[in-house]
């Protein structure tokens, strides 16, 4: 394991984030930013200046797509099914056999990713210590185990740990002006409007923040992959299965005009002209500026925006991620590592969607499995036919696993399901260099806890700074100088071998 700076296996020479202070140029820019008209729904939170970062980012060598399923999938009902155990444990679903060999099944209602599974691989044993939903986002977001200081499981707090998309879009240099680092279609938010923490920066500062490009209007309403699976998990009346289907696209704020766009940025360069002479000691662009020309990138580059405008996409490829939440964020997620994001995070599914205490198996059967199947298969297969599937890492994982018995809250549900179980849980992992076909870990004979090979969150979040290009040894500074780790433990190398 890889703590603070420490030499790894695959160890280079250290490479460090270092801060500075504010220069005047950049004070005037965050008044200046404004003038765009984006605001603080259209760009990350501004900080004022303690923790700004001097040094180059450095360029990924593989891009990556975090499939987040928020709520926690049932081991049992997906990637690790007991057909040897008792009805309490087995439930209700057969499996399927898989082209890993050595006898390998699934669930049977993922076929087309038993289909394709000579392409992908999976770990059964995947372990942390919480069932509860706010920080087992945070551990598996983080890709730390430890409950932080100050940690408050109804809102993000300053003292989280950073999120893995705000440490990658940190580090990692994106390409024509894009976002490093980019989460879609929406914000985690609990019905309740508990913001769920984990998604941001923490104490990295909020200007860190991933780029939040929220393609789906919150609806507190919604579970599932509206509008064809929107579902309840109490079947109470609700309105996602009624939303309308549209593909999804970026445009401007609805009061900024592309005249009026251009006259602003017309206005702000300007007021850079302006300020030239301050250039002499404003120090490395970056920062604001970065933000500034991403912004611009996103909103007025043609070819930029068609890369993640699903409005004139071929039928044919539409229908094949689904016509859904699932499959067109998957979709917009794949066209936009092409167009240059080195990490692009997918919740499928806000509002803890996956959380099945309750009428379990037929909303996973009916409502839940058969878009997610869909949508993470067509996007496999779609960067394999490309050849893109070897740079382009793939994971899926929730918050936690699901209880290996059975159990039935009649208060709330008709029919039974299964509870947060953080001992253990199922990851899928694609592409990135790594072979398909391996199964790496397992779990007991009830699917509750780790057999063999248990793998930690922060293993979890090493394969994907590994994965990346980032050195092992790489370190960020606070405001106060004080170095922080990124590595906190050593990629799962048998997904390398």
């Amino acid at each position: 394991m890889t703590t603070n700076c420490q030499t790894a296996k695959f160890a280079e020479p250290l490479a460090l984030l270092h801060p500075k202070g504010m220069t005047r140029r950049r004070l005037v820019q965050v008044g200046a930013v404004g003038l765009l008209g984006l605001g603080v729904e259209h760009l990350p939170s501004l900080q004022a200046g303690a923790d700004d970062w001097i040094r180059g980012p450095i360029s990924p060598k593989r891009r990556v797509i975090f499939l987040f399923l928020s709520g926690g999938l049932a081991q049992h009902e997906s990637f690790d099914p007991k057909p040897n155990a008792t009805d309490l444990i087995r439930g209700e679903f057969g499996s399927i056999p898989t082209r890993f060999g050595g006898g390998v099944r699934i669930c049977e209602h993922l076929p087309k990713l038993a289909e394709c599974s000579h392409l992908w691989s999976m770990v059964r044993s995947l372990t942390h210590g919480t069932n509860d939903h706010s920080l087992g986002h945070h551990v598996m977001l983080t890709g730390r185990s430890s409950m932080p200081a100050g940690f408050s499981p109804n809102q993000p707090s300053p003292t989280d740990e950073p999120s893995i998309a705000s440490v990658a879009g940190a580090v990692a240099q994106a390409r024509n002006n894009l976002p490093p680092a980019v989460v879609l279609p929406e914000k985690l938010v609990h019905n309740t409007g508990r913001i769920i923490p984990g998604q941001f920066a923490g104490r990295m500062g909020q200007r860190h923040d991933p780029w939040f490009l929220e393609l789906s209007p919150y609806d507190p309403n919604s579970y599932g992959s509206y509008p064809t699976f929107g579902f309840d998990h109490q079947d109470r009346p609700q309105a996602s299965a009624k939303r309308a289907f549209e593909p999804l696209s970026l445009s401007l704020p609805t009061n900024v005009t592309s005249s009026r766009l251009n006259q602003r940025l017309q206005l702000l360069s300007d007021i850079d002209r302006q300020r030239a002479s301050l250039d002499q000691w404003a120090g490395s662009e970056g920062g604001l500026d970065a933000q500034r020309s991403g912004a611009v990138a996103l909103l007025t580059n043609p070819k930029l925006r068609q890369a993640f405008d699903l409005r004139d996409s071929d039928p044919k490829l539409l229908d094949r991620y689904g016509r859904h939440s699932f499959g067109s964020s998957c979709l917009v997620a794949r066209r936009m590592v092409g167009a240059g994001v080195p990490l692009v995070q997918v919740n499928l599914g806000n509002n803890e969607t996956w959380d099945t205490h309750g009428n379990a198996f037929p909303h996973l059967k009916n409502s839940l499995l058969p878009p997610m199947d869909q949508a993470v298969s067509a996007l496999i297969q779609d960067l394999h036919a490309s050849g893109e599937l070897e740079s382009t890492l793939i994971v899926m994982a929730g918050e936690f696993g699901r209880t290996p018995k059975i159990s039935h809250l009649r208060e709330h549900y008709k029919l039974p399901g299964r509870d947060h179980w953080g001992r253990v849980q199922s990851i899928l992992v694609a592409g990135g260099g790594i072979a398909g076909g391996q199964v790496i870990g397992s779990s007991d004979a009830v699917g509750g806890s780790p057999a063999s090979r248990p793998v930690t969150p922060e293993q979890f979040a090493a394969t994907i700074y590994h994965s990346l290009g980032l050195p092992p040894t790489i370190a960020w500074f606070d405001h106060q100088e004080r170095p922080h780790a990124v590595y906190h433990g050593d990629p799962i190398q048998e997904l390398f071998s």
